[in-house]
């Protein structure tokens, strides 16, 4: 495993700007920090050949674990209304949750341990524009309220740049398997039927399968498997933020989080995992058919050996708010990567009630036509 890179404390000096000492913020699609002051900024130097994006071995990865870990200055604080761990500045005492706005208060007797990302895929998409994206995602809601966009749209201004902990895993499968193969052939069968009152015999092809016993071992090869170690946001907003642009990954800087909030992870790299494997199945059971061939397969039993197992630590970047309509907050996130808007919202009982109707009339309607024609 790389060595832990150094919490964001230990780095404020690169983070203060030299003209006027206020702090430097990152900008989202480029590689700099800015004072939103007087304008100054810095160059986050591009790392050369460190830069190289690769994981590293998942056993030595969960052995080293409280090895890695660093206790500092850095404040991680539980939300106790949502759950969620988020990653304060040092000079922070107390905010609000990115994530259900509920006050974040620091209990200052310690500081907690922190395990560094290996990778992080810096903000792209800045906050203006994820302002875009969500009005415009508004406006395509055809079965929400029409007043919806407007009565949604001043809480844009509350929009948080949160960067969320994913594992990402590599590994390589052999599977062994038993199962059946199954043959199509044909045989010509003979009946008989009444055309205009004579009985006439015709023949015709029917179709059976021929099953044969089939075992044999298949190999397959996954790269970066994500699996969201956030439990903040749902599960199936989180499954459907993808994809993200993994190209675009770099090492681990504090410096990209300047101006952002971070999750630790809440889910552990054993349970990702599971995770992980689940997301195999699919991909080994399509091979296992190919390798046993035919025009049906059965699959009897497998076994899956899952080896040269690697995994990467990286933050991925998201715009999360809430807005409220008719005293009920909705939760939306924005993928700050590719601006893909992913949220809850309201359903119009109106416009529901309306297409209803209207797909009883026509139902109502073709019968009328159907018994018009009928009664000619």
């Amino acid at each position: 495993m790389s060595g832990p890179a150094k919490p964001a404390d230990s780095i404020s000096k690169s983070l203060k700007c030299g003209g006027c000492g206020a702090l430097l913020h990152f900008v989202p699609g480029t590689r700099t920090l800015k004072c939103s002051y007087c304008g100054e900024s810095n160059t986050i130097a591009d790392a050369g050949d460190n830069d190289v994006i690769e994981p590293v071995d998942y056993d030595e990865f969960v052995a080293g674990i409280d090895v890695n870990k660093q206790i500092d200055d850095i404040k991680v604080v539980d939300c106790k209304n949502c759950g969620s761990q988020t990653v304060l500045d040092a000079s922070v005492t107390a905010d609000k949750c990115p994530f259900c706005t509920a006050p974040l208060v620091l209990n200052l007797q310690a500081g907690k341990e922190y395990l560094p990302p290996h990778y992080i895929l810096p903000f792209e998409v800045s906050q203006k524009e994820g302002v875009e994206f969500f009005r415009k995602w508004l406006k395509g809601l055809w079965w929400s309220p029409n007043d919806l966009a407007q009565k949604a749209g001043g809480s844009t201004s509350t929009l948080n740049g949160v960067y969320l902990p994913y594992w990402a895993y590599d590994t390589d499968t052999v599977t062994d398997y038993t199962g059946e193969r199954g043959d199509y052939y044909y045989t010509t069968e003979t009946y008989t039927e009444t055309v205009d009152g004579k009985t006439q015999t015709r023949t015709r092809q029917v179709r059976h399968t021929r099953w044969s016993y089939a075992s044999g071992t298949v190999e397959c090869s996954f790269r970066d498997l994500l699996v969201a170690a956030s439990k903040s946001l749902p599960e199936k907003t989180l499954n459907k933020l993808t994809p993200w642009k993994l190209q675009m990954l770099a090492r681990f800087d504090e410096r990209y989080t300047s101006g952002f909030r971070s999750e630790t992870y809440q889910l552990s790299p054993e349970l990702g995992l599971l995770k992980a494997q689940e997301q195999t199945v699919s991909e080994i059971e399509s091979a296992i058919r190919d390798d046993i061939g035919g025009d049906e397969q059965r699959i009897d039993n497998r076994d899956t050996d899952y080896q040269n197992k690697a995994i990467k630590y990286i933050m991925l970047p998201v715009w999360v708010s809430a807005y409220n309509y008719n005293n009920k907050v909705y939760q939306f996130t924005v993928n700050a990567s590719t601006g893909e808007v992913i949220g809850e919202r309201p359903l119009s009982a109106i416009k529901i009630t309306l297409a209803i109707l209207l797909g009883l009339a026509l139902i109502a309607l073709a019968g009328f036509l159907y018994m018009q024609n009928a009664n000619r």
